[in-house]
């Protein structure tokens, strides 16, 4: 295995991965395994008639993420990690985030992500020399995703009133 090859399941239609697809694709492809089975039983239970399988509730807390969990979750560790970076790195603290950036864009387990995680590295390379920049970088990065998605731009101006010290108003005390 070279350094640069990924790992995880690749995102295919046909993969099973709640990670590699959104939830909705998923719980669609698993209702279809259970029509191809022939049991009309299995097959009712596998969806109701909003399509969710489990009678329009949401999902259970203890599933395994899918695809836009994971993206949540990942951008909320990543800022945080950001947020609480050195406003004067070490040269070793800089070379360890540029490692874990470089590692975790192969090691991210939508491989769809990851690609383009990485193509937006390779572009627009990671700035770790400060706190600040660091967490503008990241913030950055993180619009030009949103804008590929069609989601809202974040004010970086705003970037560590959002993931260190707490909304002005008092909202998060």
């Amino acid at each position: 295995m070279t350094g640069y090859e990924t790992y995880g399941t690749p995102n295919k239609p046909e993969s099973n991965c709640r990670t590699c697809n959104d939830f909705k694709f998923w719980s669609k492809q698993q209702r279809q395994i259970f029509h191809k089975a022939g049991d009309p039983k299995d097959a009712a239970k596998a969806g109701d008639a909003n399509g969710d399988g489990n009678g329009g509730n949401t999902m259970r807390e203890d599933c395994p993420l899918d695809k836009s969990q994971l993206g949540k979750s990942t951008w909320g560790l990543l800022h945080t990690m950001a947020a609480f970076y050195s406003n004067n790195p070490t040269d070793n603290q800089k070379t360890d985030m540029k490692t874990f950036f470089d590692v975790f864009s192969r090691l991210y387990p939508c491989e769809y992500c990851a690609k383009d995680f990485r193509k937006d590295l390779k572009q627009n390379p990671i700035n770790v020399d400060s706190q600040n920049e660091f967490s503008q970088w990241l913030c950055q990065f993180h619009n030009r995703v949103n804008a590929k998605l069609g989601k809202p731009i974040f004010d970086c101006s705003k970037v560590n009133e959002r993931w260190r010290d707490g909304w002005l108003d008092g909202s998060c005390d």
